[in-house]
């Protein structure tokens, strides 16, 4: 055996013996930055001798199953053994594109069956509908197993203690695939800049969204039609509630559980705290059809160490605005991330905060912004809507449109013929912040108070993390 799969003893499968934190970063970090991150530097091109080959099982080939396999071809060393799904359609897609790149798995349409008769099994990959992830992991752990499972554990908190009870009990892992976790980029941004170096202060505001647009319920090839008996068989009462369990009740908690609990983590991982209260509201307001709420927002408060934090956030399913990101706000500054580096991979420094040079030079970040720009204003209002024109001097409330007057009343008081930002607008990013003299993006009315100097922020691109 080389020397590069086993040092002092210890393969990979020992490994995964002791935790199956490897194989879930590896199988994320290859999806995430779409390329095989664990491949580069000495890793990449090294043959894995047959008796540190890894045998892994996949329950529940759909769509989030495809994509960890393929997560997986990525990765020397690792042969999916077998692989079980109720749906032909799945195993048949599942098994047809393992066998292009020369894996011939064992292909089951019940998991026990699998779990029977597979006996040489190292670790099992489990995307399946949440509500079948408790029963599932715990038979997989008690047949001596490490689990990596697809978030959420469970649709129901008591079955998702059961979960960590069997690991406890087994003494085998379970990693939840927690994306961000995982994702060096998030590590980096959060261990490294906002806990270790805090280039933005304090963190106090959080906020992160995933918005979506409108879309309709799932189809399916009807000739891949599930008999009803084989779908009541599987707790299923129709096909369309098969292909389409996020949205009820039985199988999955709506989109607030399927999309937000990878972000809504990030604010309790940032605040080095859980939440202590909760507002939300939301509602089915677009889909009738369906059983969970369409669109939810929801307020967050944490006691942090280092005092009170607060952190929005929002699902929507009717519109894409924005599409998924994170944003912390401290008194120093603020950062913005996102799995998609172009939404968000970039840190603001506010003007009275110590200099950011020597985290450049230290390859932490790197600046692409130019020189701060300075305006002095003077009872200045900028309409956006119409871009290319800027309205200097006065601006009487009747000055804006009806509409938008009518809108603005709680927030604006007069000031003589002017009119004066109050404390209550003052959410406005330091990212929406653009030069006067070069207003062309469409947005936010901002309305800036007189005599206030209007900053441009350095602009940082965050380095991605090297650590694994």
């Amino acid at each position: 055996m080389e020397d590069s799969d086993k040092k002092d003893g210890f393969s990979r499968r020992d490994f995964l013996k002791t935790t199956a934190a490897g194989v879930g970063l590896a199988m994320t970090t290859g999806k995430l930055f779409g390329r095989p991150f664990l491949l580069t530097g000495a890793g990449q091109g090294r043959t894995v001798m047959p008796s540190d080959e890894l045998r892994v099982a996949l329950i529940g080939a759909g769509e989030q199953g495809r994509v960890l396999l393929d997560c997986c071809l990525r990765i020397p060393g690792i042969k999916i053994a077998a692989l079980a799904d109720i749906w032909e359609y799945s195993r048949n897609y599942a098994s047809g594109y393992l066998n292009k790149y020369g894996q011939t798995p064992h292909v089951y349409e019940d998991y026990k069956q699998l779990l029977n008769s597979e006996k040489d099994l190292d670790a099992v990959i489990i995307a399946t509908p949440d509500w079948v992830h408790a029963e599932q992991a715990n038979a997989c752990l008690n047949h001596g197993l490490p689990v990596y499972c697809e978030k959420e554990m469970s649709n129901s908190l008591d079955q998702a203690r059961t979960m960590v009870e069997t690991a406890r009990r087994t003494g085998r892992l379970l990693q939840i695939g927690h994306q961000r976790r995982s994702n060096p980029r998030y590590i980096h941004a959060i261990d490294k800049l906002l806990h270790e170096r805090q280039i933005i202060g304090r963190v106090m505001i959080g906020y992160a969204q995933w918005n979506r647009a409108r879309a309709e319920m799932l189809s399916w090839p009807k000739k891949y039609t599930i008999p009803s008996e084989i779908l009541h068989r599987y707790g299923y009462n129709s096909m369309e509630e098969f292909r389409n369990w996020r949205w009820f009740k039985k199988y999955g908690g709506g989109p607030i559980v399927d999309l937000g609990s990878h972000q809504i983590d990030l604010f309790s991982w940032a605040f080095k705290a859980n939440p202590k209260s909760v507002v939300a509201s939301g509602g089915i307001d677009y889909y009738p059809q369906r059983e969970w709420y369409d669109n939810v927002m929801v307020i967050y408060e944490y006691d942090t160490p280092t005092g009170a934090a607060r952190a929005f956030y929002q699902v929507q399913t009717t519109t894409s605005h924005g599409g998924f990101y994170e944003t912390f706000m401290g008194d120093n500054g603020s950062l913005v991330i996102s799995e998609v580096p172009q939404r968000g991979d970039w840190a603001y420094r506010e003007a009275h905060a110590p200099d950011w040079a020597p985290l450049v030079r230290e390859g932490l970040i790197r600046s692409e912004a130019p020189p701060i720009q300075k305006v002095q204003t003077k009872n200045v209002f900028v309409d956006v809507r119409v871009p290319l024109r800027l309205a200097a001097g006065r601006c009487p409330l009747n000055w804006l449109n009806l509409p938008i007057s009518h809108t603005l009343k709680t927030f604006l008081r007069p000031s003589g013929e002017g009119c004066r930002l109050t404390a209550r607008l003052s959410w406005l990013m330091s990212r929406q912040w653009r030069c006067l003299k070069s207003m062309k993006r469409s947005g936010t009315m901002l309305i800036l108070n007189s005599e206030r100097k209007i900053l441009k922020p350095e602009g940082h691109e965050i380095h991605e993390g090297r650590r694994i």
